[in-house]
């Protein structure tokens, strides 16, 4: 150890050492792995690829290359991504001092990427719907070409679906770690556990934020600035594993800045919820939620408008 003047290097690293005494989370000590960070975002990035080939991996494809280009892809990510997982896993598992820690985990880990693996060709349907609806309503969509390289909603909501299928699969870290990376890139923040219906549509994106127990049905679009969260979060872990997050159901608009909040929440079928709403309880379908002039939440239904 060396000294500079003002400077004692011996007992900076003295306090530090200590400061991993306590054992909290901010310092991961014993070699328990964790899953490495750029390996699991190198497997995400080729699961991307292989969802939209030809879009997300830069290179040209030609259709007599598609069974190389995908076999090349899917062997690289069932090898990479079984591994991540069995190391999540098998943290966990130490976590909760279980046993017989090895071969469970690494059991678990071939069938969550095998079921997340087989389930690949319905989320392609399922994100050409996701496609198809974001160029429909957005006017400003040049083409098709354009939202699958600029869309950052089309990207979160791509990620959090694959994910989401780990999360069934009640795989830890992994897929809060896609999500989480989708929302630095983006700006959107769909927890992995949020149930996303078919043709869901995200327009701009910026500050979107959708809870761990939301619901949302088909043909649904938010805006930029919605949030979709907890009633009490305040209650913390006390809430956890409980729907929490509301249900949107099909066909609904939530313009801009709107915030919905709480697990019994229900925006009915057909509803639009407009910008700058603040609602914490159920609305029937057909309705439309506004604010007028003087910043009262105007609900109207059937031709009647109830003042709250």
């Amino acid at each position: 150890m060396t000294k500079d003047k003002g400077f004692n290097l011996e007992s900076l690293v003295s306090k530090l050492v200590e400061s991993c005494a306590d054992n909290l989370a901010v310092n991961l000590v014993e070699g328990h792995d964790l899953p490495d960070k750029m390996s699991v975002e190198k497997v995400l990035d080729l699961l991307l690829a292989i969802v939209f080939p030809g879009y997300a991996h830069g290179k040209a494809i030609s259709p007599a290359s598609l069974p190389y280009f995908f076999g090349d892809l899917l062997a690289r990510v069932r090898a990479e991504l079984t591994n991540q997982v069995e190391r999540a896993l098998a943290y966990d598992c130490r976590q909760r001092r279980e046993t017989d820690v090895a071969c469970r985990a690494c059991d678990r880990a071939k069938a969550a990427v095998d079921i997340l693996l087989g389930k690949l060709p319905e989320l392609r349907q399922i994100l050409k719907g996701d496609v198809k609806a974001s160029f429909e309503r957005d006017p400003a969509a040049e083409s098709l070409d354009v939202i699958l390289f600029c869309y950052p909603g089309l990207e979160a909501v791509a990620t959090q679906r694959l994910a989401h299928v780990l999360y069934k699969c009640s795989i830890p870290i992994i897929p809060r770690m896609w999500t989480e990376r989708a929302h630095s890139r983006t700006g959107v923040d769909i927890h992995p556990g949020a149930t996303i219906g078919k043709r869901f549509f995200i327009d701009h994106g910026t500050g979107v934020v959708v809870g761990e127990s939301t619901i949302i049905g088909d043909n649904v679009s938010l805006y930029q600035g919605v949030t979709l969260g907890a009633l009490s979060p305040i209650k913390g872990q006390s809430l956890r594993h409980s729907k929490r997050h509301p249900t949107i159901e099909d066909d609904v608009i939530v313009y801009a800045g709107a915030t919905i909040l709480g697990g019994e929440t229900v925006v009915g079928r057909g509803s639009v919820i407009g910008g700058s709403v603040w609602l914490t309880e159920s609305v029937p379908p057909g309705s439309s939620v506004i604010l007028d002039m003087r910043d009262f939440v105007v609900t109207k239904k059937a031709g009647e408008s109830v003042r709250r």
